[in-house]
């Protein structure tokens, strides 16, 4: 598996150029996922807001999945399919990131999220497992981790939210 994600070496750049792009435009990053990669979203986010490695300035990134309140109010008067799409829709505007993770592709509150990204005009990046679902094509960049194991598409998804965070660490401003 890990062998793999040499395949996804010209991805990763695209993904890289457009979180490079993206911030240093002056745009924020929305990023959300389902359980673990519920996670792996909050984990990403603290990334860019704190540091990875190096002290340098904060960035704006936005994990969708922390608000406990806002979650249950969205499920409950709109459906569990729309928790993702509502917040891009109050938080993103024009030219902002979105990041999604879905292991299997199939999880419906991370497609709907996408989709109102591409309507908002949002640049668009996914996280993917297995075949990439029903998600898979819908973003920019689709980085597809072609593996049957929750658990390994996950380790591989935190080592290529890493591998991006280093590629950010040396691209993009300190202060």
């Amino acid at each position: 598996m890990l062998q793999s994600l040499v395949e996804l070496d010209a991805q990763v750049a695209k993904a890289a150029d457009l979180i490079e792009q993206r911030l240093c435009a002056g745009n924020k990053m929305l990023i959300c996922g389902n359980g673990g990669s519920a996670a792996d979203a909050a984990h990403l986010a603290t990334e860019f807001v704190v540091r990875f490695a190096k002290d340098r300035r904060a960035y704006p990134a936005i994990c969708l999945t922390g608000e406990g309140g806002l979650l249950t109010a969205a499920a409950n008067d709109y459906g569990f399919e729309e928790i993702f799409a509502r917040q891009v829709a109050a938080f993103g505007v024009p030219g902002d990131l979105l990041i999604c993770l879905t292991t299997s592709g199939k999880s419906k509150n991370v497609q709907r999220a996408l989709e109102e990204a591409k309507a908002r005009k949002l640049k668009t990046i996914a996280f993917l497992g297995r075949d990439g679902g029903s998600t898979i094509g819908i973003a920019d960049v689709d980085l597809l981790v072609a593996n049957d194991s929750t658990a390994r598409i996950q380790e591989a998804h935190t080592l290529l939210l890493h591998v991006l965070c280093e590629i950010m660490e040396a691209r993009l401003p300190r202060s």
